[in-house]
């Protein structure tokens, strides 16, 4: 299947899902001392990813447009990339995990890694054939080296 949905499409619903289902699910609210501040960190880890993510491949002249991964012109390896191959998607978990924490319902981790599952299947798989094509061994040495998420 190759279905291309954009990822922040993809985080949206997921969001919105996150929201019906802690607005009309009676069970599975949570409260702990320190969920907000959790929660702040979580928004700033994901910030701190985020714009680290894009002024590396700014830097690099490359493409961040992830319905095309083949418009990539160079690979990027350094900085948050040697920690994980997606810090962007990354960075949009943890937002959804931050929701889950505001939301109070535990049931929200189910549909955060039902983005995971999602991107996954439907980004993420794309994206690294395209990139193995373009960039080949170094890339696969690349995906041996760096984990997917983290």
């Amino acid at each position: 299947m190759n279905l291309r949905i954009p990822p922040v499409l993809l985080f949206v619903f997921t969001a919105l899902l996150m929201y019906l289902l802690a607005e009309f699910l009676p069970v599975g609210y949570f409260d702990f001392f320190g969920r907000m501040y959790l929660m702040g960190t979580l928004l700033l880890l994901a910030l701190v990813t985020a714009i680290t993510a894009l002024i590396q491949f700014f830097s690099a002249k490359t493409s961040v447009d992830p319905l095309n991964p083949d418009k990539a012109s160079a690979l990027v390896t350094r900085g948050v990339y040697s920690i994980s191959r997606n810090p962007q998607y990354l960075a949009l978990l943890m937002v959804l995990l931050a929701w889950g924490l505001w939301l109070g319902n535990a049931f929200n981790v189910l549909l955060a890694a039902g983005f995971v599952s999602a991107m996954n299947r439907w980004q993420i798989s794309r994206e690294e054939a395209s990139l193995l094509e373009k960039f080949g061994k170094e890339y696969s040495q690349y995906c041996i080296k760096v984990r997917r998420w983290f």
